[in-house]
């Protein structure tokens, strides 16, 4: 019985810790999307949306660790421009799909397995390409962006467009992912090793 009620101790700080982490984690990577001086596409967020995908197991948390940073990094955007000290809004027509989008990564990552490195960088793929293919779509379709004209031809230059911020996002994502489930795995192996420990005393 008193081993049991130190395994369970044991597990409440673990839960809490990594509440915390993830707390922590949806500020930080919001405060660096807004980072003046940050390489256009080089951002946390799709790689964030394939690890809450992979390891969250309850759906909702895993959909709203990348929605949330995504959230109050678009208010400071919007704060900024309001005050003057930013030239771009946080909020702004058709958004939305940006939302919508990082649900869909979410889902990839729900396919991702956590402990396998080929799977988390075949994510880390398929995640901003998923994002680069539709919502280039969305830009060519609303004549957004440098408003290519709605033909074959201006459907492709509007991906041509966007190829430097793809393969900016590529890189990102699979830093970013490395971070995350790396540390992510530290941080569980670390915990087991506490508990096992503790088991033996």
């Amino acid at each position: 019985m008193a081993i049991f009620a130190k395994l369970k101790k044991k597990g409440m700080k673990l839960s809490k810790n990594i509440v915390f982490s993830f707390v922590l984690l949806i500020i930080i990577a919001a405060l660096y999307r807004v980072m003046p001086g940050r390489p256009g596409g080089f951002a946390p967020q799709i790689a964030m949306a394939l690890f809450a995908g992979s390891v969250i197991k309850d759906r909702k948390y895993a959909f709203a660790l990348p929605l949330f940073s995504m959230f109050i990094s678009d208010m400071i955007y919007h704060v900024m421009y309001l005050t003057g000290a930013g030239i771009f809004p946080g909020f702004y027509e058709g958004q939305i799909t940006n939302y919508i989008l990082f649900g869909l990564i979410t889902v990839v990552g729900f396919f991702v397995k956590e402990k396998n490195l080929v799977s988390i960088a075949a994510g880390s793929l398929v995640g901003p390409t998923v994002y680069f293919l539709i919502s280039n779509f969305f830009v060519w379709t609303s004549n957004a962006g440098l408003a290519r004209p709605n033909t074959w031809e201006g459907l492709m230059q509007c991906y041509v467009d966007a190829i430097p911020f793809y393969r900016t996002s590529i890189m990102a994502t699979l830093f970013f992912s490395a971070v995350l489930f790396g540390s992510y795995f530290l941080l569980t192996r670390a915990a087991k090793v506490n508990i096992n420990a503790g088991t033996q005393r």
